[in-house]
């Protein structure tokens, strides 16, 4: 599973790697209303939500499905602009002009992305144009609490009177704490962003796109870009161009915008020095392969102390030929580490990598 980006015959310079102040907002968000997502932003969270102002709060809880549950793309209004090859804007003020320069139909569609996710990557007439959208839309919002369909359906009415009470939102949190975070984080991301602009420049955009997360890959001579994550979804760069978009308060998550006629855009963790997470491929290896009770008792004694193929065979009562196939399929997972010591080959379980596996896995899902 993972989402891929055909950018066949994308220049390197329709590449650009540009922080967004409404993208890093809506991150922040995220990480208010989702903060088990986001442990190393304990510190950060409990001191925004202790000073927050009680209206505001309760304003928040009215659309917290716009960064909860999912990343709504009317954080990265520039992706929707004609030409597929507009920019993120230098401040926020810059970035909610933008926003105001999508269509109803683009601005009530990706606001609604939680209840349309079939119609992502294909052209539609969106839940303004289409009844039966409309009210699948409505079905799926009142699924979710009478908040979400009071909300939907005020959106679908007045398209611009939300699309008001959203810009009113995002300059009252602006005020509220996020003019201070973004002070603090921007210099950050852009030295981030220079590094990587200078990457693309010197080593390519293999070189560039692999830097952004052990999930990202190119494929040159294919010219696609695959973003490993528990989830299919298919973009295309056509004519227009690839935003990379760094966040410091994004981790554990890659996100990825690929809605038809939009331009595609990555949003990647700004930290490099992460240690590389494992695929979805083995994370799956890992949990099939502990999902036998023989293998789990296998490692019980491989936790203890190394142990031989035989010696693990007369222990279990099990013939050496099917211990080999059992260590085989754990080894494969990179569950435990061998070594040969004079005639016999010892195996013991790799407790660093089972000890991640938990983290491993919340960050795969995440991801």
């Amino acid at each position: 599973m993972s989402v891929t980006i055909d950018v066949k015959g994308l220049p390197a310079e329709r590449i650009s790697v540009v922080p967004s102040p409404l993208a890093e907002l809506g991150m922040a968000l995220h990480a208010l209303s989702e903060p088990g997502h986001h442990p190393e932003l304990q510190g950060w969270v409990t001191a925004v939500s202790s000073r927050l102002d009680p209206c505001l709060a309760d304003r928040l809880c009215e659309a917290d499905f716009l960064w909860r549950t999912t990343f709504s793309d009317v954080f990265a209004p520039f992706a929707g602009l004609p030409g597929r090859r507009g920019l993120p804007g230098g401040t926020l003020a810059e970035d909610l002009d933008l926003l105001d320069k999508l269509t109803d139909e683009q601005f009530v569609d990706a606001a609604l992305e939680f209840t349309c996710h079939p119609h992502y990557t294909q052209q539609s007439a969106g839940p303004l144009g289409d009844p039966e959208l409309r009210r699948r839309a409505l079905d799926l919002a009142a699924a979710r609490g009478p908040v979400q369909e009071r909300f939907a359906r005020r959106l679908l009415a007045e398209p611009p009177t939300v699309r008001a009470w959203f810009r009113q939102l995002v300059l009252d949190c602006d005020e509220a704490f996020f003019a201070d975070t973004w002070a603090r984080l921007q210099p950050q991301l852009a030295a981030d962003a220079r590094h990587k602009t200078e990457l693309l420049r010197r080593k390519g955009p293999a070189e560039a796109l692999s830097s952004l997360s052990g999930a990202v890959s190119l494929d040159e001579e294919a010219g696609i870009v695959t973003i490993d994550k528990l989830l299919v979804g298919r973009g295309s760069t056509g004519d227009g161009g690839l935003i990379l978009v760094p966040t410091s308060l994004g981790w554990p998550h890659v996100m990825v915008l690929h809605r038809y006629d939009w331009q595609p855009v990555i949003t990647y963790p700004a930290k490099a020095t992460r240690p590389k997470a494992p695929t979805v491929e083995q994370l799956t290896l890992r949990m099939e392969a502990l999902a036998h009770p023989a293998r789990l008792r296998l490692c019980r004694h491989l936790a203890r102390s190394p142990h031989s193929t035989s010696e693990l065979a007369d222990a279990h009562g099990m013939s050496a030929p099917e211990i080999s196939r059992h260590l085989a399929v754990l080894k494969k997972a990179g569950l435990i580490t061998s070594c040969r010591q004079g005639r016999y080959v010892q195996h013991q379980l790799d407790l660093a990598a089972v000890s991640r596996l938990g983290s491993d896995f919340i960050e795969g899902v995440l991801r």
